[in-house]
Parts: C-alpha cells; sequence; structure tokens
C-alpha cells in the first residue's frame, strides 16, 4: 500500500541565501524510523529534481523525532535576486509532503 508523506508527517522550511532547509516530522514517534528508512537524501534528491539543483544533506534528529534536509541551490539564486513566486521555498515543504511511501 503506498501513502502519502503527509498522511503521517509535517513539515516547515527556511532559507538562507541560496539554501533551502526542511524539516520532516512525524505526527507519531513511532513512525520515525519508516521515515528514516524510506525518505532518505537521495530519494528527496530525485522527488525535488526539478527545483533543486545542488546536493541534499539529511540529518537525524532522534531526540525530537524529525528529519532535516539541507538543500544546495533550491532557490534559483536565493530571496534577493530570484524573480521566482515563492522566493523563500515556503512552498517546497508541501511538494516534499507528496512524496509517496510504501507501507
Amino acid at each position: 500500500m503506498t501513502i502519502k508523506l503527509y498522511d503521517i508527517a509535517h513539515s516547515r522550511a527556511g532559507d538562507k541565501g541560496n539554501t533551502l532547509t526542511l524539516s520532516l516530522i512525524p505526527y507519531n514517534a513511532d513512525d520515525y524510523e519508516l521515515l528514516k528508512m524510506q525518505v532518505t537524501a537521495e530519494v528527496v534528491k530525485q522527488h525535488l529534481s526539478a527545483i533543486v539543483a545542488g546536493e541534499i544533506t539529511r540529518y537525524e534528529l532522534p531526540n525530537l523525532p524529525a528529519l532535516q534536509f539541507v538543500c544546495q541551490q533550491a532557490l534559483t539564486g536565493g530571496v534577493t535576486t530570484s524573480l521566482t513566486m515563492d522566493t523563500h521555498g515556503k512552498s517546497l515543504s508541501y511538494a516534499l509532503l507528496e512524496m509517496q511511501l510504501t507501507v
């Protein structure tokens, strides 16, 4: 069975220059292991390939529990130079939550 990531987690976004950070926090702490296994940096890179041009690094925060993804070259130059509608990349947290998982 497949589910969307938003069925079991929520996300927040932040930015600095041309770098986007996405947090991924499960609603239920028991789902943290599933997120760790399936939502890898490589999978996120493929899922956001049309948007993120640079590398993606994943950080595990087991005490929260949460994952954080740091996405390089993700904001078409950054807030002060980009001409895109969402220069801060806030909508990219919703793009991440559209990812499908197999459970």
